[in-house]
């Protein structure tokens, strides 16, 4: 078994009125030997924004913001932007969260060329009606589907959308494209586009014509007792491939229980799974993973390389922050390799 060594509690609630109920689930991005953290911060009254801290080492908080670092300002992200994640991307920062509106969970990206200042790019997943076909669990009809969401408020603004959410983009371009995961219930996804202008109706009509094609393997990474996956942490490059933790959600004694996951992905075709850890990287066994706002959860969203140890931070219990580590000589032992 790998040697998953807890850190406890790198991050909790305040009494402050943006996070007094909640901080979890961060994006993490370490660059020049700190660690910028921006998490999700939520209100008592059931709001979320994204709060921010330094930390000068792994482990140590440095410098804590008493106000949110972005909060709501649009009509889709209005009741709260939940998630994020973060890579540097040609040179630009790409902040990708959940925006929601009270009905809709749909995902968002943010842009940022120096960490403090953030343009909104808008929604970045199809619009699909929430009366869609499904089969497999994945919408089978385009006809639906427009990339313009303020037009289809005004049509109708009670209307529902299929959720989307769990954006992730890879930090680097894959054969000259830009790569990223979203997730339709119950798959992980991917896209890729030249450039974020590409992403308009057409495009994704095209897209959701082919769907179950654009799917990772759950098969290959061996978790079909899972309801469903989402991507967790922004891949990591190292010479044998992505390394890409996620979670996976699983009904136990019809209770829910997040676990975090980790597989090897290909360089070139990340959509081919090469390996797979064969057990859960983290699961909810300390008391603040198990008890909390939505309780057994353990929920990674970022994670960085520091010599042989890599580090990954995730929401405990939508309560609080956690951090956790392993080496990365131990993991890639550990992994099954696929014969393909």
């Amino acid at each position: 078994m790998l040697n998953v060594t807890r850190h406890g509690v790198i991050l909790a609630q305040t009494s402050l009125y943006f996070e007094n109920e909640g901080v979890f689930n961060p994006a993490v991005f370490y660059e020049n030997g700190v660690v910028h953290l921006f998490y999700r911060a939520l209100s008592k009254r059931n709001h979320s924004s994204i709060g921010y801290c330094l930390l000068d080492t792994p482990l140590h908080i440095k410098h804590r913001s008493r106000f949110p670092l972005i909060h709501p300002s649009r009509d889709y992200e209005s009741k709260g932007m939940e998630d994020p994640r973060i890579v540097k991307l040609d040179d630009i920062y790409f902040l990708s969260y959940t925006a929601f509106d009270g009905t809709n969970a749909l995902g968002a990206l943010a842009l940022s060329s120096n960490l403090h200042e953030f343009y909104r790019w808008g929604i970045i997943v199809p619009l699909i009606l929430a009366t869609e076909k499904v089969l497999d669990g994945l919408p089978v009809n385009a006809t639906t589907v427009t990339g313009n969401y303020h037009f289809q408020l005004k049509k109708d603004p009670n209307i529902e959308f299929i959720w989307d959410k769990n954006i992730v983009f890879f930090p680097r371009r894959i054969q000259g494209r830009i790569c990223f995961f979203h997730r339709i219930k119950p798959c992980i996804l991917l896209v890729f586009i030249s450039n974020l202008s590409d992403i308009n109706s057409d495009f994704w009509d095209n897209y959701l014509k082919g769907l179950p094609t654009h799917a990772l393997d759950c098969e290959k990474l061996k978790i079909k007792d899972a309801l469903y996956v989402g991507a967790g942490c922004p891949p990591i490059e190292i010479p044998d491939g992505w390394l890409f933790i996620y979670h996976a959600v699983y009904s136990i004694n019809n209770v829910l229980i997040y676990k975090a996951h980790c597989s090897l992905l290909d360089l070139n075709n990340p959509q081919s799974v090469l390996a797979y850890l064969p057990y859960p990287l983290l699961e909810p066994e300390l008391e603040w993973e198990k008890i909390g706002n939505v309780n057994n959860v353990v929920f990674p969203t970022g994670a960085f390389l520091n010599d042989e140890t890599l580090f990954f931070y995730y929401g405990a219990a939508d309560k609080c922050i956690g951090c956790a580590s392993f080496n990365l000589h131990e993991l890639l032992t550990e992994f099954t390799y696929i014969n393909t």
